[in-house]
C-alpha cells in the first residue's frame, strides 16, 4: 500500500503512512502527582499511593470488588478519603500478550514505563508511529469524577487544579506539543469549571473532559441550562469538550450477570444517547464555536444516529422537540461541530461519506487493553487499503490538529 501525504506530512517521508495523532490515550498518573502540589495538612487523605495486598479482583460494569489480603497480591493503590483503587493491568496492558491481558492487580514496577512516565511515553509514541497525544486520566476517571464524588469540597477542588497543574506544567511540558493538555474541571460547579478551563487556556490548553451523560452523575443535564458558563466559555476559548465512553460512570448492559463482554461490545450506546442529547438541546445552535469529540466512541453507528435524528425533526417537528432551539435539521450541528473518534471501525470507514471525513478523527488508546499500540501503523494501513491520501491524512492527523488546535504542521 502507498500513501502520500499532503504536504505537509509530519515527520513521515513519501509513501509511508502520516504521523499518527492519537486523540485518546491514558496516563497512570505517579504517585508524586498530588503530594508534590497539595498542601502537607492534606497528605494523608488526599491522594497517595499505598503498596497493598489484594485478592478476589471482580468487575462488574464500573466498578470493582476486592478483597484487602496480608496473603494477597501486591499491588499499588490510589487512596483518597476512603477510596482505595488497585491498579490493574488492563489499564496498563501494553507490553502483555493478550491472554495475559487481566484484572490481576499490579504494581507500577509490573507497568511498562510509558503508562506513567514521560519520556518512556514518548519513546513508546516513536516505536508506535505515533506523533503527538491527548491523554485522559486515570485516578480522577475519565471526566473527574472522582473528585465530584469526594466528601471534602475543598480538597475536591485542590485536586482537579493541581491534577492541571501537572498535566500543563509537567506531563505536556517540555514536548515540543507532543504531549496534548486535558484538563478535568469541578463538575459540581458550573461557573467553577467555566473559570477552569479559562485558566487553562490561557496557558495554552485547548481541551477538557466532560461526562456524556451529566444525569448519571446525579448532575444537570445539557437541557438544564446549567451548564452555559462551561459551554460558553469552551466556546470562546477554543476548548474542545471530550467526552470517554464510561464518562458518566455506567457502561450499558442488558444485565447484573451479563459477562463484561457484552458491556464492552456495546460500549458506543451511551456516546449516542449524548449526541442525541446535544443535538437536540440548542446547544450547538447557541454556541455555534463549540466543539464535542466522541472519545473512543468509535463511529460506525453515526450514519443512522444522524438520519433518525433528522428523521424526527422532520415528521415530529409539530410535538416532540423546541423547533426555536433546532432550527436546521440536527445533521447540520454535528457535521460542523462534532469529531467521531476511533481505533478499529472498519463499517464506519466504509460510511464515511454520511459521517463526513472532516469529522473523523483516529486514536491508539495507549495503554488501555483495547490499545493497537505497537502496531498501530499497521493496522491503519490495512484499514485504510482505498482511501485517497487526502481523506487519510484528514483522519490520521488533519482533523485532529484542526479540532485541538495544535502547531504541529
Amino acid at each position: 500500500m502507498t500513501i502520500t501525504a499532503p504536504d505537509p506530512t509530519g515527520t513521515a517521508t513519501k509513501g509511508e503512512l502520516p504521523k499518527i495523532v492519537s486523540v485518546d490515550d491514558h496516563v497512570i498518573e505517579p504517585p508524586h502527582v498530588w503530594l508534590d502540589r497539595l498542601p502537607a495538612k492534606y497528605h494523608e487523605v488526599g491522594p497517595h499511593v499505598e503498596r497493598l495486598r489484594v485478592s478476589n479482583l471482580k468487575f462488574n460494569g464500573m466498578q470493582y470488588a476486592f478483597d484487602l489480603d496480608p496473603e494477597g497480591r501486591e499491588a499499588d493503590f490510589w487512596c483518597y478519603e476512603d477510596l482505595k483503587v488497585p491498579h490493574r493491568r488492563i489499564i496498563a496492558a501494553v507490553g502483555y500478550p493478550k491472554d495475559e491481558v487481566t484484572l490481576t492487580p499490579i504494581t507500577y514496577d509490573e507497568m511498562r514505563p510509558g503508562c506513567y512516565d514521560q519520556a518512556a511515553r514518548l519513546e513508546d509514541m516513536d516505536l508506535n508511529w505515533t506523533e503527538a497525544s491527548l491523554s485522559f486520566p486515570t485516578f480522577p476517571r475519565f471526566c473527574g469524577q472522582t473528585f465530584l464524588e469526594a466528601k471534602d469540597r475543598e480538597l475536591a477542588m485542590l485536586c482537579v487544579r493541581a491534577y492541571n497543574d501537572w498535566m500543563v506544567e509537567e506531563w505536556s511540558a517540555n514536548t515540543g506539543g507532543r504531549l496534548v493538555p486535558l484538563c478535568i474541571v469541578p463538575l459540581w460547579d458550573a461557573d467553577e469549571a467555566a473559570a477552569e478551563v479559562r485558566r487553562n487556556a490561557a496557558r495554552g490548553v485547548h481541551a477538557v473532559c466532560f461526562s456524556e451523560i451529566p444525569p448519571y452523575l446525579d448532575l444537570p443535564s445539557v437541557h438544564s441550562g446549567f451548564w452555559e458558563p462551561f459551554f460558553q466559555a469552551c466556546a470562546e476559548t477554543n476548548t474542545v469538550v471530550n467526552m470517554h465512553i464510561g464518562s458518566s460512570s455506567r457502561m450499558p448492559a442488558t444485565s447484573t450477570d451479563a459477562p463484561p463482554s457484552v458491556t464492552a461490545t456495546l460500549s458506543f450506546n451511551h456516546a449516542m444517547g449524548s449526541l442525541a442529547d446535544f443535538l437536540f438541546s440548542g446547544v450547538l445552535v447557541r454556541h455555534p464555536d463549540l466543539k464535542l469529540a466522541y472519545s473512543e466512541g468509535q463511529i460506525g453507528w453515526l450514519p443512522y444516529c444522524l438520519e433518525r435524528a433528522d428523521d424526527v425533526w422532520n415528521q415530529f417537528r409539530g410535538w416532540a422537540f423546541d423547533k426555536e432551539l433546532v432550527p436546521e435539521p440536527p445533521s447540520t450541528y454535528f457535521k460542523r461541530q462534532v469529531y467521531g473518534c476511533f481505533f478499529r471501525d472498519n463499517h464506519g470507514l466504509k460510511s464515511l461519506d454520511e459521517i463526513g471525513v472532516d469529522n473523523v478523527t483516529f486514536e491508539t488508546d495507549y495503554p488501555h487493553s483495547d490499545s493497537t499500540w505497537p502496531d498501530t501503523k499497521e493496522i491503519a494501513e490495512k484499514m485504510f487499503a482505498g482511501l485517497d491520501d487526502e481523506t487519510i491524512y484528514k483522519i490520521v492527523r488533519g482533523n485532529a490538529i484542526r479540532m485541538l488546535s495544535l502547531d504541529l504542521d
